[in-house]
């Protein structure tokens, strides 16, 4: 049976039902709606979920745990979640929620109700439902690409000292990285002091060093720097040739509240940026820190000065930006549906975000950007000794919930990049 191919920047389904409970729901006295009305609700998304996600209805095995938190009485709107939080090879975990946005007010009148400021959670719920091999109709979603940003402009020792900073420190930690999973580095470059640079020969030094030690690991260098660069300083790693040429570099679409800064990337510059990279042969990754960056990127296309494949990098979580959130990383992805076919997406959480949403992206479909550039946390209080243990930790958390993770190779396939450097 052939298999239906996704759409890349498809979420991992989740479903929503809304309703009103009738008085034929009223099981008790006080018109009291019976628990099993809300699990039958969370059937129905299940199967909607299991359609969404193998193009069969599949079957419901059992519930784990469930529990009715509030009343619901006839005349309650109800509204119903549920979502997949894990895959196996046809086991789904789901998780459901039942909340009460409108309250029936029998006590007001007998027509009386009230639209709620904050739904009321009545009934949460976790079970497994399976869907045999031979009845999954629809593609599974592709091998997550785990990018690792080792260093970055503004993270300090002081903050952690497991930064590297020299070329050598850079080479050895891409291949830490590699070993722990990553397909791609995101890479700035440091003076041995620790101050940020764009120095070119900078550059060179540190992907010479990550093609010795990290050989087949694909190169992004960054082209945003550190706040107050011109656009000729933030330009320079694209300069760089032969084995040392990047295949990957950042393109920031417009400009941010950067903390207590101002990130600037005015249209001119984002346009010349653009067509750098261009020339010279390197894939751009679109940075977008907020919802109407992606209608620059629209803009772009439409002059030509971007062309499929994209790749597209949400930053969540910067002050200023649009705050880390599902919800946020939600509405990123479903304004990008009129985007080319063969657009990917990526997500980087700043923080203590940082893996709660490449989590998210590994259940969506997404791919994900971890490492001390954004995060020098791995769990509250404790450091993360360099950027590999928080690549370990998205793979786990990718396996969790049955995606594969991506070698180099098959991240250039993805992303639609030529052959690796040298080959």
């Amino acid at each position: 049976m052939s298999a239906t191919p996704r759409h890349p920047i498809e979420l991992l389904p989740r479903a929503t039902l809304r309703l009103r409970m009738g008085a034929h729901d009223a099981h008790y006295g006080g018109n009291l709606v019976d628990g099993a009305r809300m699990l039958a609700l969370f059937g129905d998304v299940a199967t909607e979920l299991l359609i969404r996600c193998d193009g069969d209805e599949g079957l419901f095995r059992a519930y784990d745990s469930v529990e009715f938190l509030a009343p619901v009485r006839a005349g309650d709107y109800i509204e119903v979640v549920g979502e997949i939080v894990k895959m196996g090879a046809t086991s789904r975990t789901m998780r459901f929620e039942a909340r009460k946005v409108i309250s029936a007010r029998g006590d007001l009148g007998p027509s009386a109700a009230d639209a709620l400021a904050e739904p009321v959670v009545v009934c949460r719920a976790s079970g497994t439902c399976v869907t045999p091999k031979a009845e999954q109709r629809l593609a599974a979603r592709p091998p997550l690409i785990v990018t690792a940003a080792i260093v970055g402009a503004e993270t300090t020792r002081a903050q952690n000292p497991h930064l590297p900073h020299t070329a050598a420190e850079l080479g050895a930690e891409a291949a830490r990285c590699l070993a722990a999973g990553a397909s791609i580095v995101h890479l700035h470059a440091r003076e041995d002091d620790g101050r940020p640079s764009q120095s070119r020969e900078l550059f060179r030094a540190a992907i010479a060093e990550i093609r010795r030690l990290a050989p087949g690991l694909i190169v992004q260098t960054s082209t945003g720097g550190a706040v107050g660069m011109s656009i000729d300083e933030r330009t320079q790693p694209l300069t760089l040739d032969g084995d040392v040429r990047p295949e990957m570099a950042t393109l920031n679409v417009g400009s941010i509240n950067f903390g207590d800064d101002v990130f600037v990337n005015a249209p001119r510059d984002v346009v010349e940026v653009a067509r750098r990279i261009r020339a010279a042969g390197i894939m751009a990754e679109l940075e977008i820190y907020d919802l109407g960056h992606l209608d620059i990127v629209r803009a772009l296309l439409a002059k030509g000065e971007l062309a499929p494949p994209l790749h597209l990098q949400f930053v969540l979580g910067v002050r200023g930006a649009l705050a880390a959130s599902e919800a946020n990383l939600g509405a990123l992805v479903a304004a990008t549906r009129d985007l080319p076919a063969s657009t990917t997406w990526a997500v980087a959480g700043v923080g203590r975000h940082q893996l709660a949403l490449a989590e998210c992206a590994a259940r969506w479909g997404g791919h994900a950007r971890v490492g001390l550039e954004d995060n020098i946390y791995l769990d509250k209080g404790v450091l993360a000794e360099g950027s590999a243990p928080l690549v370990a930790r998205i793979v786990a958390a990718a396996g969790a919930v049955g995606r594969k993770v991506a070698t180099p190779a098959e991240a250039r396939v993805l992303l639609g990049l030529t052959v690796e450097p040298g080959a």
